[in-house]
């Protein structure tokens, strides 16, 4: 029976952990996108405000990834931090396209964390 509540707990923590980086993601993902489609528009301000949260939310959500979405999560920080560093710049266009990768980024990780969290959640034969 302990055993039985033990591994219960286990998979709840499991579960909220996913749950925690997944809100972080989708947000991340949101505010990407919206860097990117105001960096196509020329709005750098605007730009630099969704690029600064996609920054905060794929930090958070790295620091709960493990493995391929670990991975590409920390890939999108740096497009994020240098689409920062080039919108601050007034480069907008070069700012754009690293908003762009980091969209792309996300994507991947998120693509593969939902595999890993369905592969998981299947029962065993």
């Amino acid at each position: 029976m302990k055993k039985m509540i033990f591994i219960c707990a286990g998979s709840l923590l499991l579960l909220s952990n996913s749950i925690f980086a997944e809100n972080h993601t989708s947000a991340a993902l949101e505010h990407a996108n919206a860097a990117a489609v105001n960096g196509e528009a020329g709005q750098t301000p605007t730009l630099l405000e969704h690029t600064k949260a996609a920054l905060k939310h794929t930090l958070a959500a790295s620091k709960e990834a493990k493995s391929v979405p670990k991975t590409h999560l920390d890939a999108a920080a740096k497009e994020l931090q240098e689409a920062k560093d080039l919108a601050n710049l007034g480069h907008v266009g070069s700012a754009t396209t690293h908003a762009e990768a980091a969209v792309k980024h996300i994507e991947i990780g998120n693509k593969y964390n939902k595999y890993i969290g369905s592969v998981a959640s299947s029962p065993k034969h």
